[in-house]
């Protein structure tokens, strides 16, 4: 009569393949939360931008004329 218990077949089989199951389900994680950025160098971190490059994204933007640009790129330098 089937007790349940597996003998030395069924262990030298599902033990390796448990450990794959759950090296691959870890893995699978780590690679989407590194795909998503959530990790890795610079996470978390935000870029400050100088006071040129908003300058130069508020001329590009047309809220300020070129007379203006260069003044306050004069003014920065």
């Amino acid at each position: 009569m089937w007790d349940g218990n597996m003998g030395w077949g069924g262990w030298l089989i599902g033990v390796p393949f448990m450990i794959l199951f759950w090296g691959l389900l870890i893995l699978g994680i780590v690679a989407l939360v590194r795909y998503l950025g959530l990790s890795g160098p610079g996470a978390g971190q935000r870029h400050e931008d100088t006071p040129l490059d908003i300058l130069k994204r508020r001329y590009v933007r047309g809220e300020i004329d070129k007379e203006e640009f260069e003044q306050k790129k004069r003014d920065l330098s």
